[in-house]
């Protein structure tokens, strides 16, 4: 087939079927491109809240390990003092009573930070021992929040590549457009189509891979 009867001929008519199809072509991908920008912002807040909420999460645990820790070193020096025979006879059973109020306190503070660690879900409900606005059963743990935070960041990344290949994609297209030479115009399109195409790949991998953390 001749030049002149080609699809990307330089007739009139030719021509503009050319544009017209570069065009078509170039705005779906722009299209795409915006959408996937959008939903890597969207995805890059939920990352900053998500760190934010584990270092929270985090800073609520080493509270409890401090707390647990106090009622440890009071509970052994209790005992040392009881050993050490220099508690009064008739004080024994009342520091005994303290000992044990102090070991349920201490177990509590282990079972809270579990939770706190591991997240409500992971630990079972009959191990629930946090409260949060008067319901148990509501932690979402630091671990289960730096998981979070790695899905959020690989979603980043393939949200990254997918924008790359996409705006190269409409360079090239857009250098498609103003080009005379036949074979170069029909090359840039095959680029800008194969760039485009790459980067809607990884541009639904990213949003399948964010989705699925919520």
């Amino acid at each position: 087939m001749s030049s002149e009867n080609g699809l990307f001929s330089s007739s009139p008519e030719k021509e503009r079927r050319f544009e017209a199809i570069s065009g078509v072509i170039l705005a779906i991908f722009a299209a795409f491109l915006a959408i996937t920008n959008l939903g890597g912002g969207k995805f890059d807040s939920d990352k900053i809240t998500s760190t934010n909420e584990k270092a929270n999460a985090f800073a609520w645990y080493q509270s409890k390990s401090l707390k647990k820790n106090m009622l440890e070193n009071q509970r052994d020096f209790i005992q040392i003092l009881m050993k050490a025979d220099v508690i009064k006879k008739d004080k024994v059973p009342a520091l005994d009573t303290m000992i044990e109020s102090l070991e349920n306190e201490i177990q509590e503070y282990k079972k809270e930070k579990k939770e706190l660690l591991l997240g409500s879900q992971a630990v079972g409900k009959e191990n629930w021992a946090q409260e949060v606005n008067g319901a148990y059963g509501k932690i979402t743990g630091a671990l289960e929040w730096e998981k979070k935070i790695d899905r959020l960041s690989q979603s980043g990344n393939k949200f990254d590549i997918s924008i790359l290949f996409l705006e190269i994609c409409l360079v090239l297209g857009a250098i498609s457009l103003v080009m005379q030479n036949e074979r170069i115009r029909i090359t840039f399109i095959a680029m800008m189509i194969s760039l485009g195409l790459i980067g809607s790949v990884y541009g639904i991998q990213a949003f399948l891979l964010a989705i699925s953390i919520h």
